[in-house]
């Protein structure tokens, strides 16, 4: 079986199970990309709180967030962890929205993605794994995202070694999948949903998950 006929089966097997994941819920792209800042080393739940807090305070927008005190979105962003961090990387990504996109970030939806993802890497505190959610979620260009998740399906299922980096892993799904917003939305949520509940990091449930037909041995941990 080749590679894409492997992957569109483990994704076909994925979806067919749980069903379409509905990623990345938000009211709008800038709220996208708070959430990948926000999220960084924080479980979904803690960054959820913090954007909440920011569209409470009315400052969940570029307008917003450059209108805030240092220390007034230091404190709505507390819930998400490295507040100050976090604080400061809004702050720089909106400034580099005013620089480069008039203070909207939906005026980057018609550059290049190659070029975009340099630009947005080049802004300290935002990494691969936040730029490339971005891109994908935020302005619906075809940059898939991997993490922890992906990296741990992969490794137990052969499909990569357990030494792989961020670059090599998003390169294997970019050279096999088609280039498809739609499916790579879909594709990494339906693999982070699979190792939370089954390919988990220790005890997974192998018997039960969805991906077990394409699993040689059962994975001990």
């Amino acid at each position: 079986m080749n590679r894409e006929t492997l992957l569109m089966q483990m994704f076909g097997a994925m979806l067919a199970r749980l069903g379409p994941s509905g990623w990345w819920p938000a009211g709008s792209p800038f709220e996208v990309a708070a959430g990948a800042v926000l999220t960084q080393n924080a479980s979904w739940t803690n960054a959820g709180q913090a954007l909440q807090r920011m569209r409470s305070a009315d400052m969940l927008s570029e307008s917003g967030v450059a209108a805030a005190a240092p220390d007034t979105l230091e404190e709505l962003v507390r819930p998400a962890g490295f507040y100050r961090q976090k604080a400061a990387t809004l702050r720089r990504l909106v400034q580099f929205l005013y620089e480069e996109a008039d203070g909207d970030i939906r005026n980057l939806a018609g550059t290049s993605m190659d070029s975009l993802r340099a630009r947005l890497l080049d802004i300290k505190g935002i990494g691969p794994e936040t730029a490339d959610s971005i891109l994908l979620y935020a302005l619906d260009m075809p940059s898939f995202v991997v993490d922890a998740y992906t990296r741990r399906i992969c490794v137990r299922h052969g499909l990569l070694p357990e030494d792989v980096q961020y670059a090599e892993m998003r390169e294997f799904f970019m050279d096999v999948l088609p280039a498809d917003v739609s499916v790579y939305n879909e594709y990494h949520a339906l693999l982070v949903r699979v190792a939370k509940e089954w390919c988990r990091k220790t005890h997974p449930r192998c018997d039960s998950c969805p991906l077990r037909q394409f699993l040689e041995y059962e994975v001990v941990c």
